[in-house]
């Protein structure tokens, strides 16, 4: 079978030889030395001044518009994983949906600044397929009407923009650790901030509020990684240039096999250092989409319809009509990609998208 991805696996002695310094002290969760020495590791690696770790990819989203939202407004995007807007429901928040570029996928920024009311508190933005949002621009309108900008990098580590990581944009940023994405803790996830007072109140925020092991600084929830999480981070984290370069091999063959006439791929951002995370086709319709997905599960191989549906069509949302958002989530799915995938398999999915 050739699924969408497969978790990289780091060599399973280099996982145990991290795993032992955590068994010999003892220490499991309750931020020991692995996960500290991991966020360390990644500010160094990814040029940021701060990181927290966490559990998993959606507890930043929420402890953000716990602290940001205000239980207001949250313009949003209406094509990402459900994750981004049930965040803003179950944070009592109410999503307000702006719809999307058609070639970059990500928040259309020039439609932001009409659905602004005196009930939005922040904007919530996916960088989709790790292709930056048009960040300055929303910055700008940010700024002028006093809103915080969250964004969600559940893609993008590893993305930069402009010699500047992705995920130093905003007031705050997330990103995913999850085991299908380009590095990942088995389950985890981070936020971001460059504000350090805002730092503090995230970080007490995710550890039950606590100030130290006496003293509370305000209220917060269980956002905490263990120490098993760190030793796959601490494991994975030295082949991310592999993982990159191998992913970026595939990619190339891909988009130099590929015969475009029936479907495209999405448009990066200029001057974005990309992290290759996925490969998108979007087919001129949703029949030619799902005729085509037919074929290729009839000889094992499983692409994923990513994102659907378009999340102002579920009823939790109550979004209006987007017809960008909604077309392309009709249309498109992820091909496989992930380390180990070989020519020969890759050539088995070129061939049947150009026998379309």
């Amino acid at each position: 079978m050739i699924s969408v991805t497969k978790t990289f696996l780091p060599p399973i002695a280099e996982y145990t030889a991290q795993l032992e310094r955590a068994w010999n002290k003892n220490w499991i969760t309750n931020r020991g030395e692995l996960i500290e020495e991991l966020e360390e590791k990644l500010k160094s690696y990814l040029s940021l001044s701060n990181i927290i770790i966490t559990t998993n990819g959606t507890i930043p989203l929420q402890i953000a518009l716990k602290l940001l939202g205000e239980k207001g407004e949250i313009i949003t995007t209406p094509f990402s994983y459900v994750a981004t807007s049930a965040a803003i429901v179950w944070e009592n928040c109410t999503p307000i949906f702006v719809d999307i570029h058609p070639n970059f996928l990500t928040i259309d920024e020039t439609k932001i600044e009409t659905a602004i009311t005196e009930k939005t508190t922040a904007i919530l933005a996916t960088h989709v397929f790790g292709n930056p949002c048009a960040v300055e621009k929303i910055e700008k309108i940010a700024t002028k009407h006093n809103l915080k900008v969250i964004y969600d990098g559940a893609h993008a580590f590893g993305v930069s923009y402009k010699n500047r990581s992705l995920l130093s944009f905003g007031t705050v940023s997330t990103c995913s650790f999850h085991a299908t994405k380009i590095f990942h803790t088995g389950e985890g996830g981070a936020m971001i901030t460059n504000d350090t007072a805002l730092y503090e109140k995230l970080f007490y925020s995710h550890n039950f509020g606590h100030k130290d092991y006496i003293e509370f600084s305000g209220l917060g929830i269980n956002g905490k990684a263990s120490e098993l999480q760190a030793t796959m981070g601490l494991s994975v984290l030295p082949h991310f240039p592999h993982i990159l370069e191998e992913r970026k091999k595939i990619i190339k063959r891909y988009t130099d096999f590929l015969n475009f006439s029936k479907y495209r791929t999405f448009e990066l951002r200029p001057e974005t250092q990309w992290n290759y995370s996925y490969y998108p086709i979007i087919f001129e319709t949703e029949e030619l989409l799902v005729s085509t997905l037919r074929k290729l599960n009839e000889q094992q191989i499983f692409p994923r319809r990513y994102f659907y549906p378009s999340l102002n069509t579920i009823d939790y949302t109550k979004g209006n009509v987007m017809p960008i958002s909604e077309s392309i989530a009709s249309r498109i799915a992820c091909l496989p990609l992930y380390v180990g995938l070989t020519p020969e398999e890759q050539d088995q999915i070129i061939s049947i998208l150009n026998s379309l």
